[in-house]
């Protein structure tokens, strides 16, 4: 069952998500093949980035927590808040899941 990982970054840390956006793009590709879906939230403005959304296709919690753990937007302190919900595909690149 995958999972869903929103993460809210810390209020002005717009310099710090720049700067660690490389090896946490690096740490991404190392686990692209259980990757559904990843990409920053957006301020209202729709281009500021203020969190991230990730859906990790994995069976164990413990994996998604180990992931999330691993994450350098975590290790730098990027993130407020992370939260980590079970997600069922319904739909997914057109393709309807039962």
């Amino acid at each position: 069952m995958p999972f869903m990982i929103i993460a809210r970054d810390r209020p002005g840390s717009a310099p710090l998500r720049t700067e660690l956006r490389p090896v946490h793009l690096e740490h991404l590709d190392r686990h692209a093949a259980r990757l559904l879906a990843a990409g920053p939230l957006l301020d209202e403005d729709g281009a500021t980035p203020c969190g991230s959304l990730i859906v990790l296709d994995t069976d164990h919690r413990a994996e998604v927590d180990a992931f999330v753990a691993a994450d350098p937007y975590t290790t730098g302190g990027l993130f407020a808040e992370v939260e980590i919900r079970p997600w069922r595909k319904v739909f997914l690149g057109g393709t309807k899941y039962t």
